[in-house]
């Protein structure tokens, strides 16, 4: 199974052909859509499309525990999650690939957390993107010349509408890109 997990928008539908289609069932219902396997220069890999595969999905309504349950159920270690974003920042242009080291979550309606446990716990965001993959990322996107930033404060809004132009004046002060 793979170790490998990918969630995505319709720009990453065509990165590879799936071998085979997989339904999971979850505690938190069903994901985006059926987990597709397959195979990407030789790594296998299980991708889910966040949206839902004919992006039915808004993204106040994308099934987000769902999605990874699902992945972590087919034996996934690692999640790559690509998406479209808005730029806060003019150096950070169109087709450029930021490869985030930091987020703010100004989503106010989403479940963030599968800890529900009977005791108190706190867990530490203070670096909450791998930073073994953030150097792979980064790598390959110099050595195929392609845009990219080593670093970039990502905040997520809650969609399907973007931010107002007053609310990114203020997201400009401490993130870069905004999704």
């Amino acid at each position: 199974m793979p170790r490998l997990g990918i969630i995505g928008g319709s720009g990453v539908y065509g990165v590879f052909e799936p071998k085979e289609t997989v339904k999971v069932h979850t505690p938190y219902g069903r994901p985006s859509a059926p987990v597709e396997i397959g195979e990407i220069e030789g790594v296998d890999v299980a991708f889910i499309p966040r949206h839902g595969k004919t992006h039915e999905f808004p993204p106040h309504e994308v099934p987000y525990k769902a999605n990874i349950w699902a992945l972590k159920e087919l034996g996934v270690e690692r999640i790559i999650g690509i998406t479209a974003v808005g730029s806060l920042r003019e150096e950070y242009r169109p087709g450029d690939i930021v490869i985030t080291d930091q987020f703010i979550d100004f989503t106010k309606k989403r479940d963030y957390t599968f800890y529900n446990g009977p005791r108190v716990a706190h867990f530490s965001m203070a670096d909450p993107f791998c930073p073994e993959m953030r150097e792979i990322f980064y790598n390959a996107a110099k050595e195929l010349e392609i845009p990219v930033h080593e670093s970039g404060t990502y905040v997520c809004i809650e969609g399907p509408r973007f931010s107002t132009r007053a609310e990114s004046m203020m997201f400009r002060q401490f993130a870069h890109i905004i999704g």
